[in-house]
């Protein structure tokens, strides 16, 4: 009974989920923040190749 009760109290495992759903929203924004920022930069470089080919 006594091992039923301190494994019914350890949050150890509750902390690690957390630090893992942190982890992974952390993630999601930064591949968000880096695919927004590739798309606006393809579209700078495109201008600039076009306007170089104009030259």
């Amino acid at each position: 009974m006594k091992q039923l009760m301190s494994f019914m109290k350890d949050e150890s495992g509750a902390t690690a989920i957390e630090y893992g759903l942190i982890a992974g929203l952390i993630a999601v924004v930064i591949i968000t923040a880096v695919t927004s920022s590739g798309t606006s930069l393809e579209g700078v470089f495109d201008s600039v190749s076009s306007e170089l080919g104009k030259v």
